[in-house]
Parts: C-alpha cells; sequence; structure tokens
C-alpha cells in the first residue's frame, strides 16, 4: 500500500471536498481523475506564449484529448517570428510549423495577434483576449504557470487569469509547465495525466516546429515527463496545478 505524504492527504482531501460540492467524479489524493464515460464532450483550449509552448508542455494530453473526441483549440499569443538578424525564423515559418504541429494533434490553431517578445499587458489587450475566450466559450483552459522565465509565457497567464474572472470564473483553469526548472519555476502539481501511450504523437508534434531546434528541448521536456512520471506512478506523464476556485472538470 502506498504511503501518502501530508502534501498528498491535503490535496486528496481538497479534490474529495470539491467533487462532492460540484457533483464531479472524485479524484484520488495523487490527482489522478477518476473514470467518467459518460461525460460530454469538452471544448479545450491549451495557450501558449508561442507556437510550441502548448505542445511541449500539454502535448500528450492534447493527444489523449482529441482521440476521445474532444475540440482542442492551440491559442498562440504570438506567431513566434523573431527578427532574422537573431537568427530567428519568419512568421510563415513558425505558422507552418504550428498548423503541422496541431493537425498532427488533431487540433486546431489560433493566435491572439500580440508579437514575440513584445507582449502588451494593458486595458485594450487584456478585453481583446476575453473577447476571444468569449467567442470560443472553452470548458477548460490550459495556460502557462504566471512565474516561467519568459515575459510570453508570464503575460499569457496574465490574460488567462484575468479573462477567468472576468468571466465570473466560469471554466477550469489549469496551468502548464514547460523546461522545469529552466523556464518553469516553483511548480507543485496538484494533478497528472498518464502520457505513455500519447508521447509519439507529442514528440512528433513538437518536432514539427523544426526552426526550433527540437533536439535540445524536446529531450528536457521529456526528462521532465519522465520525474512526473516517477511522481504518479506513469511511465510519463503531463502535471498541472489548478486554480484555486476554478470549477472542477476533472482530467483524463
Amino acid at each position: 500500500m502506498k504511503i501518502l505524504t501530508r502534501r498528498e492527504v491535503i490535496i486528496g482531501a481538497g479534490l474529495a471536498g470539491t467533487a462532492q460540492m460540484l457533483g464531479s467524479p472524485i479524484e484520488n489524493a495523487a490527482g489522478h481523475a477518476a473514470s467518467d464515460p459518460g461525460s460530454k464532450k469538452l471544448k479545450i483550449i491549451v495557450a501558449g506564449g508561442h507556437p510550441g509552448d502548448a505542445e511541449y508542455g500539454c502535448g500528450g494530453t492534447i493527444a489523449r484529448f482529441t482521440e476521445l473526441g474532444h475540440e482542442v483549440v492551440l491559442l498562440h499569443l504570438n506567431n513566434g517570428e523573431w527578427p532574422k538578424e537573431l537568427g530567428g525564423a519568419a512568421a510563415n515559418v513558425r505558422t507552418a510549423e504550428a498548423a503541422k504541429a496541431a493537425e498532427i494533434l488533431k487540433a486546431r490553431v489560433a493566435f491572439a495577434g500580440q508579437a514575440n517578445g513584445h507582449a502588451i499587458l494593458d486595458a485594450g489587450h487584456f478585453d481583446a483576449f476575453r473577447k476571444i475566450l468569449e467567442s470560443e466559450r472553452p470548458d477548460v483552459f490550459f495556460t502557462q504557470w504566471p512565474i516561467d522565465h519568459h515575459r510570453d509565457h508570464r503575460a499569457i497567464s496574465a490574460l488567462a487569469f484575468d479573462a477567468w474572472l472576468q468571466m465570473g470564473k466560469g471554466f477550469a483553469l489549469y496551468y502548464y509547465e514547460v523546461s522545469d526548472g529552466e523556464d518553469t519555476i516553483q511548480f507543485a502539481p496538484t494533478h497528472y495525466v498518464d502520457i505513455t501511450s500519447s508521447e509519439p504523437l507529442k514528440r512528433a508534434a513538437c518536432y514539427a516546429h523544426a526552426s526550433q531546434t527540437p533536439d535540445r528541448y524536446y529531450a528536457l521536456q521529456d526528462q521532465v515527463a519522465l520525474f512526473r512520471g516517477i511522481e504518479s506512478g506513469y511511465k510519463r506523464a503531463e502535471a498541472f496545478v489548478l486554480q484555486v476556485q476554478s470549477p472542477h472538470v476533472p482530467l483524463l
């Protein structure tokens, strides 16, 4: 029998209370969702600062959701274009890579219209981002961790949180990690998804971003998946943090 840590007991108690209150399937102390074969088809948005962030952080989870017939939108804050003099790829290259990755994951791609490395957080941009979500009406929204090193990651997280508040906290809000320790810091998961079977699709989607040195970044992200697998009892896993006061929509 597995001995639970104090943290796991606290998390388990909190999730059980939330599930009981909302009438949702109860999750265990490690944040694994109980099966719910009769659940409705979900509209899921996975947001990232740049093309590739969503795939690296959530690619295995996305593949599992779309395999079950749920609708997934990959919403990128910007198109990833970077000046050629700095060794970057042009917008048409990055958007083509994003489209290919989305096709592999059976998802739809969308862009929020900001510029790579120059995210703006003001009233107009908060309102514009909220309007995107109001038009999409997600049941579940995944976004980046609010204290990632990259400014664009922090920006998409702030935009997502503000939209969630302005829309009455009406959808489940989860945070994901990328390159833990190098980019994401102080990330303490509340939920895990087994991606053992979907890892090949995640890998293919990440490698679709060929201009972004996937050999380096995928190896790093796969170390994270292996570590989260050790934590949760799977071969590979992706980890998430559920926003406090968020509606509870169980993961896979």
